[in-house]
Protein backbone atom coordinates (compact mmCIF):
# COMPACT_ATOMS: atom_id res chain seq x y z
CA UNK A 1 0.00 0.00 0.00
CA UNK A 2 2.85 2.36 0.83
CA UNK A 3 4.41 1.83 -2.63
CA UNK A 4 1.08 2.68 -4.24
CA UNK A 5 0.90 5.93 -2.26
CA UNK A 6 4.49 6.83 -3.21
CA UNK A 7 3.70 6.31 -6.90
CA UNK A 8 0.34 8.04 -6.74
CA UNK A 9 1.49 11.26 -5.08
CA UNK A 10 3.88 12.38 -7.86
CA UNK A 11 1.20 11.56 -10.45
CA UNK A 12 -1.43 13.62 -8.61
CA UNK A 13 1.02 16.49 -8.28
CA UNK A 14 1.92 16.46 -11.96
CA UNK A 15 -1.45 15.85 -13.60
CA UNK A 16 -3.94 17.38 -11.17
CA UNK A 17 -1.84 20.41 -10.18
CA UNK A 18 -1.83 19.67 -6.45
CA UNK A 19 0.93 21.54 -4.56
CA UNK A 20 4.02 19.34 -4.50
CA UNK A 21 5.03 20.30 -0.95
CA UNK A 22 1.71 19.01 0.39
CA UNK A 23 1.34 15.90 -1.77
CA UNK A 24 4.97 14.77 -1.40
CA UNK A 25 5.06 15.81 2.28
CA UNK A 26 8.00 18.14 1.72
CA UNK A 27 8.86 21.03 4.01
CA UNK A 28 8.10 24.56 2.82
CA UNK A 29 10.84 26.89 4.03
CA UNK A 30 10.57 30.67 3.79
CA UNK A 31 13.68 32.66 4.66
CA UNK A 32 13.61 36.41 5.24
CA UNK A 33 17.17 37.71 4.95
CA UNK A 34 19.33 36.22 7.66
CA UNK A 35 16.91 36.92 10.51
CA UNK A 36 13.74 34.78 10.07
CA UNK A 37 12.99 31.22 8.96
CA UNK A 38 9.40 29.99 8.65
CA UNK A 39 9.02 26.23 8.13
CA UNK A 40 5.79 24.37 7.34
CA UNK A 41 5.13 20.61 7.09
CA UNK A 42 7.66 19.47 9.69
CA UNK A 43 7.12 16.42 11.89
CA UNK A 44 8.41 17.74 15.21
CA UNK A 45 11.31 19.30 17.02
CA UNK A 46 14.42 17.14 17.37
CA UNK A 47 16.93 19.66 18.78
CA UNK A 48 16.75 23.28 19.86
CA UNK A 49 19.41 25.54 21.34
CA UNK A 50 20.51 29.15 20.97
CA UNK A 51 22.65 28.17 17.97
CA UNK A 52 20.91 25.14 16.38
CA UNK A 53 17.44 23.99 15.40
CA UNK A 54 16.81 20.51 14.02
CA UNK A 55 13.35 19.52 12.77
CA UNK A 56 12.15 16.03 11.84
CA UNK A 57 10.92 15.52 8.28
CA UNK A 58 9.49 12.43 6.56
CA UNK A 59 12.95 11.56 5.27
CA UNK A 60 15.57 13.01 7.57
CA UNK A 61 15.94 16.42 9.17
CA UNK A 62 16.30 20.11 8.44
CA UNK A 63 19.14 21.59 10.45
CA UNK A 64 19.49 25.36 10.91
CA UNK A 65 22.58 26.85 12.52
CA UNK A 66 23.37 30.39 13.61
CA UNK A 67 23.24 32.56 16.75
CA UNK A 68 20.74 34.10 19.18
CA UNK A 69 17.83 31.82 18.16
CA UNK A 70 14.37 32.51 19.55
CA UNK A 71 11.28 30.45 18.71
CA UNK A 72 8.68 33.10 17.92
CA UNK A 73 5.93 30.63 17.04
CA UNK A 74 5.56 26.86 17.20
CA UNK A 75 2.48 25.00 16.00
CA UNK A 76 2.12 21.26 15.30
CA UNK A 77 3.39 21.59 11.70
CA UNK A 78 4.70 25.17 11.56
CA UNK A 79 7.56 27.00 13.23
CA UNK A 80 8.95 30.55 13.10
CA UNK A 81 12.57 30.96 14.14
CA UNK A 82 14.24 34.32 14.65
CA UNK A 83 17.94 35.01 15.05
CA UNK A 84 21.12 35.20 13.01
CA UNK A 85 20.72 32.43 10.40
CA UNK A 86 24.02 31.07 9.11
CA UNK A 87 23.17 27.76 7.43
CA UNK A 88 20.19 25.59 6.45
CA UNK A 89 21.03 21.94 5.74
CA UNK A 90 18.98 18.87 4.78
CA UNK A 91 20.21 15.78 6.63
CA UNK A 92 19.01 12.36 5.43
CA UNK A 93 18.88 9.22 7.56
Amino acid sequence: MKKLQQGLRPWLTKYLAFPSDIMLELPRITVVGQIHVYIENHKGLATYSESELKLKMNKGYVKITGNSFVLKMMLPEEILLEGEIRDITFVTD
